[in-house]
């Protein structure tokens, strides 16, 4: 079932709602510059254990509105909490993937982890992407600009690239690769320059402190996006985290190594 929430902003938010009777529920975002497409193979996972399944696309990607502006994590976090509230939801797992994972620390900090009993980080770009004054792990800033740019002139082919390229460390077929081109082609443009843009520039370092709940850090050895740095930066700030590395995954933990990540995402829920 999908319906239209809106944020505080008037921007509807589109929300997928599995399994609405579920005994637990779980609430899953995505990455730049993607939509909930990318957990297809969570999804029945999920819903076959009995789980209620949440999901959002972020305003700009997927099937959400595409407003001017409002692309910072606060903002964004205020959508997620403006899910939670019109869904009644308490007590469930938070899982973000990517930019998602920042977003979600992000809500953890501003709404005080409201109804959040456990919280998932995917492949997170957190605590900040790009590296800055005593913090050299992330990406630089030039090459975060080139994206940018890329993302404003040749969109097709910074999708292209990033489906081909950058997602995957093991063999996956072209039509999985194609499959993630398209689901990135389906944001907007304005959306994936402006979310790369607070990629650039949102600084989450102290969002971390503000995790009150169990956490377990899930990251691909290999990956090229958001680098194992990043991963140990997020475990060392969030006090009795869990970080689980599967050494064969790229940043697309979550196809990657299919079989595996299904494993220890279960796992990680339990």
């Amino acid at each position: 079932m999908m319906i239209y929430v809106k944020s505080t902003d008037g921007v509807k938010i589109a929300t997928y709602d599995l399994n609405p009777k579920g005994n637990e529920t779980v609430f899953l975002v995505h990455g730049w510059p993607l939509s909930h497409k990318m957990y297809e193979y969570q999804e029945q996972l999920l819903v076959n254990r009995g789980y209620r399944v949440v999901e959002i696309d972020l305003r700009g990607f997927g099937a959400s509105d595409v407003p001017a502006d409002g692309y910072n994590y606060d903002r964004m976090a205020e959508d997620i909490y403006n899910v939670v509230c019109a869904l009644k939801l308490k007590s469930f797992v938070l899982v973000g993937f990517s930019m998602g994972g920042a977003i979600v620390l992000r809500y953890m900090r501003r709404f005080h982890g409201y109804g959040v009993k456990k919280l998932i980080l995917l492949a997170a770009a957190a605590p900040s992407w790009t590296q800055r004054p005593g913090f050299p792990y992330g990406l630089s800033r030039e090459y975060v600009n080139g994206l940018i740019e890329q993302a404003a002139s040749d969109r097709p082919q910074l999708a292209h690239t990033f489906s081909h390229e950058q997602l995957f460390a093991s063999p996956q077929s072209e039509a999985v690769k194609d499959w993630f081109e398209d689901i990135s082609l389906s944001a907007s443009g304005i959306g994936t320059v402006s979310a790369a843009v607070a990629l650039r520039d949102e600084d989450g370092r102290q969002d971390l402190a503000f995790v009150k709940v169990p956490t377990v850090i899930i990251h691909g050895a290999k990956d090229v996006v958001v680098s194992s740095e990043l991963a140990r930066a997020q475990h060392a700030g969030i006090a009795g985290s869990r970080l689980c590395t599967l050494a064969d995954s790229g940043h697309g933990i979550v196809y990657d190594e299919l079989c595996r990540f299904n494993q220890v995402f279960l796992e990680a829920l339990r």
